[in-house]
């Protein structure tokens, strides 16, 4: 994503600019729409763990023995204690007959001899306690390294334990903390394939997906009632299309990185009409203009205004034919009245300069420049007759069109397989727990 947020634009007069409607968006999942305001991208989607994935826990061997292995430490240690105080009983009856000691001295080993020998009979049975509370005691990194050397033990609920995977392709739902919301088929973590992105309280996408940009064929659809359908490429409207505004204007025509380029249809909710060509949003190029009025105007245009050679023919049944400069008759050209009467020569502004009525241009005022108004006429003619004859998209907008709704229909279908896959997911933790 994200998303530019610009103001919807009403268009229908001759010289607004198209391109204040028609701009180019960016879903890095999102900048998506000009009418709406969207953020996407998608951008960043970060993976799902495996909806499938059973819980698993590691777990090393215990550090303390077994009942059974501590009862046969605890006698084994006492018949050895018992042993070593065994052990020094030669050595002290020596000590006492060499010595003479008295019998004091013999009653106290005696009584310490006994002493120790109770204690260590309170004590051994205890020994396996006493083990694991010096275990359980020791530095994390003393106990580990009694038990790094054994290999770990793997648990599972159920009766086939399952490995766990970070499964990053698939299909299921991905909710962001926008509020947006993707359903439908992952790839390497990204949307990619078919899905359905809910911006939040906005609009929608349905349709292609590849590393998680709008490619292919999709349907846009924002909350104010706006629509488009066609191609994108790399997360932008590219190739052919049709916008619906929400103001009832619509454009059908080519795209590039999200602008109108190229051949297109603008028809205006007030009735008026374009035909022709499109540079970067705006008009430019050869085009016929129908106006509301009954006017029509074919010929050049520049920066989305009439400007180069032109016909322009009034509801009324007057024409002008010659040269224009930013929307205005300016150069050499020639004005026919209905009645027959033309006015020839220089106009400047949108106004002949030192205009007369006559039925020809071969007298005054323009006797000087009848050759350069003639060929001025005839190149308006000329750029007339392009703009007339220009190709007709009707078949290839209605091929994208129809291919941008099955996709849009796969979307879907991925979308419902999306959410059922994440229900099943979700019914199986409470299973588990």
């Amino acid at each position: 994503m994200r998303h530019h947020h610009k103001p919807e634009l009403h268009i229908g007069k001759q010289n607004l600019d198209l391109s204040s409607d028609i701009t180019s968006f960016s879903p890095n999942l999102p900048s998506l729409c000009h009418h709406e305001h969207f953020s996407n991208n998608p951008s960043q989607i970060s993976p799902l763990s495996s909806p499938h994935n059973t819980p698993t826990m590691t777990l090393p061997y215990p550090s303390f023995p077994t009942p059974f292995a501590s009862k046969f430490l605890t006698s084994n240690l006492f018949t050895r204690f018992r042993f070593l105080i065994l052990l020094p009983l030669p050595s002290l009856s020596l000590y006492f007959l060499v010595s003479n000691p008295s019998p004091l001295d013999f009653f106290s080993v005696i009584a310490f001899s006994v002493a120790l020998f109770i204690s260590l009979n309170l004590a051994l049975p205890r020994l396996p306690s006493i083990c694991m509370f010096f275990t359980r005691s020791l530095p994390t990194n003393l106990s580990s390294s009694s038990s790094s050397s054994s290999s770990p033990v793997v648990w599972s609920i159920g009766s086939k334990p399952n490995q766990v995977k970070n499964k990053t392709s698939g299909c299921w739902v991905q909710v962001y903390s926008n509020g947006d919301v993707y359903e439908g088929e992952f790839h390497m973590g990204k949307c990619w394939g078919s899905g359905v992105y809910h911006y939040h309280m906005s609009g929608r996408y349905e349709g292609d997906w590849v590393d998680g940009k709008y490619d292919g064929y999709g349907v846009e659809t924002w909350a104010r009632g706006s629509r488009y359908r066609g191609q994108y490429r790399q997360g932008l409207r590219h190739g052919i299309g049709i916008y619906r505004f929400y103001s009832g204007d619509v454009f059908a025509g080519e795209w590039s990185n999200g602008q109108c380029h190229g051949f297109g249809v603008h028809t205006c909710s007030d009735g008026s009409r374009y035909v022709g060509e499109f540079k970067w949003g705006v008009k430019h190029g050869l085009g016929q203009y129908h106006f509301r009025n009954g006017d029509i105007y074919a010929g050049e245009y520049f920066a989305d205004k009439m400007h180069g050679f032109g016909v322009y023919q009034f509801q009324n049944g007057h024409q002008y034919e010659g040269a224009w400069h930013e929307g205005r008759r300016q150069g050499l050209g020639r004005y026919t009245f209905r009645n027959g009467e033309t006015q020839c020569g220089h106009w400047q502004n949108g106004i002949l300069d030192g205009p007369k009525r006559q039925n020809n241009c071969t007298g005054s005022p323009c006797a000087v420049d009848h050759a350069k108004v003639l060929n001025a006429v005839q190149d308006a003619h000329c750029a007339a007759e392009k703009a007339h004859n220009m190709a007709n998209l009707d078949d290839g907008v209605n091929k994208v069109a129809a291919a941008a709704n099955k996709a849009a229909n796969a979307a879907r279908v991925a979308a419902v397989k999306a959410v059922q896959s994440s229900m099943h997911h979700n019914n199986n933790n409470n299973n588990d727990k």
